[in-house]
Order: structure tokens, then sequence, then C-alpha cells
């Protein structure tokens, strides 16, 4: 191994400048955050400011403590919320996003959880425009940043104290990298392995569905207990009040979620009687303990001034099946309950919005009234659902992973759903999103000054020799810029082991850079290279293609068979089998830039539909 410390290493279920490895066996980064659909939260932003919000960090502090329990940090808290603002206008100024919708969420004293007014949900919106700008890096400048995807990270490698780097598999190999390494391999609400930590630590939810990918199965925190990390709070597992039941499977144990926005802007939820029985704003863990208490099925509705409000969302899941428009009276039969019951449990409701009464379950805020059995209702079936892991890798304030003596690993660091602590005994919605962006940019920031502490201490050579082996280059096109390279590395570094115990004499990192190592970013004379074949389908023989093992979907006119991409779906199987023998497009385009296709499934594309004439907006 090399003396001198290399690029840091992140492994990620889904950045910082080095080798990025997808540890989930998949072709695409984003993890759960890509289905994240409330938004991210943000104290005393600009937007906020904007729209005469009073909020404070304070506030946010508060909030998130209270949330926290009996297991809240405060030193980690006070990271989450004290760093929320800068973090949210950093998405903002350096990605272009739209965050100036704010709407509040269950347990906030304050709207602060932003979105925008895009056709996307602010996860997918955050993550792919991270995820863009990475793939940029990696096409650009291979020689700070390698992506891997398909890889599997397996072991984290330590001497002493300190973590040198890792072992991964990939295409049949074993391969050994070094440097510090940062872990963001997400949580473990669909571990349900052999090695099961929700079997572990919370065998009573063990059963119920999830809304995570099959991805969070809890890697990371297990290779971090392995080599004697600690594992905290594993027992507080979220389960999440409102996931959607498919009226066509409702047995199935992979549940889309239903934004908590939804119950934000003024959703209500009705028991199997159609009446309420909470406080559809209050903490996920009262909610869904409140939902097991009643009688199924459990309807969350919207009324016509929350539906226009959430039009994305009630057109987004109604595409998929999961949520249906109908009448009040239509609603009341499905009930069985009758217009005049579910017209009393209304006008009960716009009472207390209105001050007249008090809340039996202690609601406080009121949006999008008045209900009326007049009105037209989107309705959704929902259950319970696991949702968020708030245990994990206990790390300190500078998102460092803490030893067994509660002192942190040299060249280890954690974020998102990973680290522990950082929400307590039970997440504020929109904290999910904040955790990751937070944590993320104070994990890439601890790495780089353990570099450069490694760099100007660390070595046992002299000061003089380490000079020597350090070039600095002033880009003479952008004076602001310096480059720092590290020559005269030894042979050892970056070179792994395939599992017959030879050592490859290839470096995955140096063999990448020369754009000779699969499992990177298409270059973009290859994107250019995309054409849609001229073969034409009606939609009559698409149609036929609907079952899980033959799927064809239509898109902007393009044909595609997804049938041998499913596993590879970063929104899970099932989101693409609802639409099999159909054309997708309207909830495609909700999601999705056009570029995807020829970025990341050009050989899905066999031809277009008949009479049509396909364009991608590239």
């Amino acid at each position: 191994m090399s003396e001198y410390p290399q690029r840091p290493l992140e492994v990620v279920n889904g950045t910082y400048m080095g080798i990025k490895f997808n540890n989930n066996s998949s072709g695409f980064f984003g993890g759960n955050s890509t289905k994240a659909t409330s938004g991210i939260n943000g104290a005393l932003t600009r937007t906020q400011v904007d729209s005469n919000i009073q909020d404070s960090v304070q506030q946010f502090y508060n909030d998130t403590l209270k949330s926290a329990r009996d297991k809240a940090r405060p030193d980690l808290i006070k990271v989450l919320t004290y760093k929320s603002a800068a973090a949210v206008e950093w998405l903002q100024d350096v990605f272009g996003l739209d965050l100036t919708l704010v709407s509040r969420l269950g347990g906030h004293s304050q709207p602060r959880t932003h979105r925008g007014h895009d056709a996307k949900f602010p996860g997918m919106a955050i993550t792919y425009a991270l995820m863009q700008r990475l793939e940029e890096l990696a096409e650009k400048e291979p020689e700070r940043v390698k992506i891997i995807k398909k890889a599997r990270v397996t072991k984290l490698n330590k001497e002493g104290n300190k973590v040198t780097g890792l072992d991964f598999e990939y295409e049949g190999k074993t391969y050994t990298e070094n440097g510090p390494v940062i872990l963001a391999t997400g949580g473990y609400a669909a571990d349900f392995t052999d090695s099961s930590l929700l079997k572990k630590y919370r065998s009573d939810v063990y059963g119920l569905a999830t809304t995570n990918g099959t991805h969070a199965t809890g890697d990371g925190q297990k290779m971090v207990m392995e080599i004697g990390g600690n594992g905290i709070d594993l027992d507080k597992v979220q389960v999440h009040p409102t996931g959607l039941v498919d009226p066509k499977d409702p047995g199935s144990k992979w549940k889309f979620l239903a934004a908590e926005a939804l119950r934000g802007e003024g959703g209500l939820l009705l028991n199997a009687e159609g009446n309420r029985f909470c406080d559809e704003l209050g903490h996920r863990d009262y909610v869904s303990g409140e939902m097991f208490k009643n009688k199924f099925p459990i309807r969350l509705i919207l009324n016509s001034k929350s539906s226009n409000v959430l039009d994305f969302h009630t057109r987004h899941y109604s595409g998929r099946g999961l949520m249906k428009k109908m009448t009040g009276q239509e609603l009341a039969k499905e009930i069985g309950c009758g217009p005049q019951h579910l017209q009393k449990v209304f006008k009960e409701y716009n009472d207390i919005a209105d001050g007249k009464k008090k809340d039996p379950y202690g609601k406080k805020f009121f949006h999008n009234g008045p209900f009326d059995v007049n009105d037209d209702f989107y309705v959704a079936l929902m259950e319970p659902v696991l949702h968020f892991t708030m245990g994990g890798v206990e790390i300190d304030d500078k998102a460092r992973v803490l030893n067994s003596e509660k002192k942190p690993f040299d060249g280890l660091f954690a974020c998102g759903e990973l680290a522990g602590g950082v929400h307590g005994a039970n997440r504020l919605g929109g904290s999910s999103l904040l955790g990751c962006v937070v944590y993320g940019r104070v994990a890439g920031d601890s790495a780089s000054e353990y570099l450069f502490q490694q760099i100007l201490t660390g070595a046992p050579s002299s000061a003089a020799a380490r000079l020597n082996q350090i070039s600095l280059h002033i880009d003479p096109n952008n004076p602001g810029r310096l480059t720092i390279e590290w020559t005269d590395r030894g042979p050892s570094e970056g070179s792994g082991t395939d599992t017959s115990g030879q050592r490859p004499t290839h470096s995955i990192f140096k063999d990448s850079a020369k754009g000779s190592s699969p499992g990177t970013v298409e270059n973009s004379a290859a994107k250019k290279e995309f054409s849609i074949p001229e073969k034409e389908y009606t939609m009559e023989e698409v149609a036929k293609h609907n079952k899980k093992e033959d799927v064809w979907v239509v898109v902007k006119g393009l044909v595609m068979d997804l049938s041998g991409f499913l596993d590879d779906h970063p929104g899970g199987v099932q989101a693409i089998v609802n639409f099999a023998g159909r054309d997708a497009t309207e909830e495609f385009a909700m999601l999705h830039d056009d570029e995807v296709i020829p970025k990341y499934a050009p050989a899905t594309v066999i031809g277009r539909v008949k009479g049509v004439t396909p364009k991608l907006d590239l």
C-alpha cells in the first residue's frame, strides 16, 4: 500500500471525488432517495422569508428534538437543523433546483418542507441533479472521479484504528482499493435476508410490507459492526402510516408510499366506518399506532382543493391504479356508511377547523377546507409500512464513524440513513433528504480535511520527501483552480485479487481513466449514436406483452421491451409492470427527463408505434 492517501472511496446505494461504488449491484444511483415524495426541510430559508413564514432554526431544532424523544442526540440534531437552510440553498444555487413551494408536515411547528413547482417528486429532482453533475465530472475529469456500477463492496479493511480501504466484487473478481471511505449505503427497512437486522431487532414489524427498494438490507451497518463499530438504536424502525395498497395486489410485500404532503395539504384518514380517528398531522409512529387500533380498510381522502394543490401526486398515483377519483356519494357508498353519515363527519371537521369546536385528537393545523359530501374526492387505501430506520452506525457531528471506545476511526465516514442517532427515536417528514444532503456535505468536508492532514502529518518520511511527491499545478485558464497530484505511487495501489487468488496487474481506477473499464459512464460519442429502430408495432401488438416476464411499454412513441430491465429499475419492478402493454408517456414524464432512455436503457428500445413519429427532447 502506498504511504500516501488516496482518493476518498464512497459506497452508496442509491459523492465525493474518488471512486463511487453502487453497492446494490444495480446499474443506477439514488437508492430510496429517488422515491422521496414530500420534500426537503429547511429553516430560515430564502423561500420561507419570501413567503413570510415565521420560522427559526431554533424552532426546527426544538421540533426535531421533541420528535427524537429519549434517543435525541443534540449534537447531531444541531448540525442537521442549523445547516438546513444552507443545504436547501446549495441545491437551489449550485444545481438550479426549484424548491420554492413550502408545506407543513406532521410534527413541524412551521411550514418548512420544500419542493418545486415542476412535475417531479422532490427526491427524484434532487438526486437526479446530483447524479447528472457527478456523471459529467466522471466523463470530463476521469482522473478525479470514477464510477463503478454493478459492484458490491464486501469488506472494510482496517489496520489498528485506521480504515485503509475496502474490498469489492466486480465482474467475478474481488478488488482492493485503498483510501478513506465514505459510506452511504442506506438503511435496512427491506432487510429480509438470512442475517436480517429487522428480524433481530424488530421482529414485531418484520412481517409488514416495505416502501424500500430491495437494496436496503443494512450492508453498511453490518460491515462497520464487523470491524468494531457501533450499531445504535437498531430497534428504532419507522413504520410509515400511509403505504398505498394496490387493489390488484393487496398482499404485495412492496408498497408505494403516499407522500406526507397529501395529509399536509388537508388529506383526511377515515376508518372502515367512515370516521376520523387521529390527528392526521401527528408524528408518523403515532398515526400508524392509531391505524392499528382501527378497523381496516382505512382510506386517505383528498377533497377538490387539496387535489388541485397536489395535482401531480394525484395524477401519478391514479396512473398507477393506486388512487381513484369519485364523488362524495360514491365514496359513502364504497365505505358503506351512507352520505348523511359522511356529511356529519365533514361538518364536525369543518367546525373544528373554524375554531367552533376542539378537535378530540388535538389537530391544530387545517388546510384546504371545507369538506362537503357534494364535492369530488381522490381516494386511496392505506396501510402502515416499513419505511425508515433511525438506527444505524454511530457517528459524531463531523460524520466520523465511532469505534467501540466512542472515538472516531481514522478514515471512515458515514452519512444518510446509514448514520444512526441523527433522528433519534422518530424521524420528521422531510428530514430524510435533508439528512442525506447535510451529512453528505459534512462527510465530504471531513474526508477532505482528513486527506490533507495525512499529506501534511501522516507519512513517516520527511517533509521534503513528501513535498517531492506532491505536484501542485495552477491552471492557466483558471488561476483560481489548484490541482494536486500524488506521484510515485506504490505498485500495490488500487490493485486487487480475483476469486482464484491471482492479483490483476491493472488498477480499476487507472484503467477507467483511459476509458477502458466497463461499468463507467458512457461518453458523449456513445450517447450521440443512439437511434430509434425503424421497426413499427401497433398498440394492439404492444398490448399482448403485458406480463412480468414479457413487458413492453410505450413512451413518447417509442416501443420498449423492458423484460430484462426490471431488476435494474431504481423505482422497483412494479413501477414498470403496472404499465405493461400500455402507453406510459404521461407517468414517465412526471419523473424523468427524456435523456434517461438513451443514457441508461438504449438497448430496450425495439421500435416505434405505427403511424407515430417518436420525439425525445434531448
